[in-house]
């Protein structure tokens, strides 16, 4: 694994002299925020060795490397998620790529589910803890020696001193940024109101398909990170009607200029 994660690297390199300092993994319907990079060096999945493919209608495929409130960044415009049927070791192998390129911080946006009843769509919340409905875990199998670990901590999942600095210089910009658990389901079915119900009970403030492998990732590997949830919807049975993707698509395009300022918070504050 670890050969294929340099072979990666190493294509990324050919292709770009800059030097990322920050990884952005844009989540459903944000991508827009890569478009902003200057001078955008743009890779597409396919042609990087031993990349994995994005499937998901808003998410683009593609890797963009520039500058961005002028620090060096690397973004994936789209996400990689189990219900797509890969391999857990697959959903975290960019995040390997980007610590062999010299990433030190991680910013990981995602449209969630609200379950949280004090949640408004179009809200912004910092997923400050994250408890797996999965069960699975991407770093199940032999450990990448070189990369972290076998037994990483998740006591501290996000950057603390960060995700402070992000928050105060928001305020300062009068944008409300929320905290909140994220809880990690498998998808692609949407959750049934029952299960809501019980994550409702278990503390659950957020519901996603996707972000905690990359959490889970970042820590084995020493890579800062925080992450954020677009609120797109109220999870299944707090409001009367069915959920759909397009639902998620519209709320996330209404908020997206808000969002932008938060994650070019995130990059100038790191």
């Amino acid at each position: 694994m670890y050969k294929k994660i340099q072979e990666a690297a190493e294509y990324i390199k050919s292709k770009s002299d800059i030097k990322p300092v920050i990884g952005l993994i844009l989540g459903s319907g944000l991508g827009y925020i890569a478009d902003e990079i200057e001078d955008p060096i743009i890779i597409d999945y396919k042609d990087i060795p031993h990349f994995p493919q994005s499937t998901v209608k808003g998410h683009a495929g593609k890797m963009v490397i520039g500058m961005l409130e002028g620090k060096p960044v690397i973004t994936l415009k789209g996400r990689f998620h189990a219900y797509e049927g890969h391999e857990l070791s697959k959903l975290v192998f960019p995040i390997y790529v980007f610590k062999e390129l010299g990433v030190e911080g991680l910013v990981l946006t995602n449209a969630a589910g609200g379950v949280n009843r004090t949640y408004n769509p179009g809200d912004i919340v910092a997923n400050t803890s994250f408890i797996n409905f999965t069960f699975k875990n991407p770093l199940i199998g032999p450990n990448i020696d070189e990369m972290g670990p076998r037994f990483p901590s998740m006591a501290t999942p996000i950057d603390r001193k960060w995700l402070d600095k992000i928050e105060k210089s928001a305020e300062e910009k009068k944008i409300k940024i929320q905290e909140g658990t994220y809880c990690w389901m498998l998808g692609p079915s949407y959750e049934s109101p029952a299960e809501i119900k019980m994550l409702e009970k278990l503390e659950g403030d957020l519901v996603g398909m996707s972000t905690m492998p990359e959490i889970i990732a970042a820590n084995h590997c020493g890579i800062k990170a925080v992450a954020f949830s677009a609120v797109t919807n109220m999870a299944a049975g707090i409001l009367p009607q069915p959920l759909n993707h397009k639902e998620v698509m519209e709320v996330a395009e209404r908020i997206k200029h808000k969002f932008a300022k938060v994650v070019k918070i995130a990059i100038k504050t790191f």
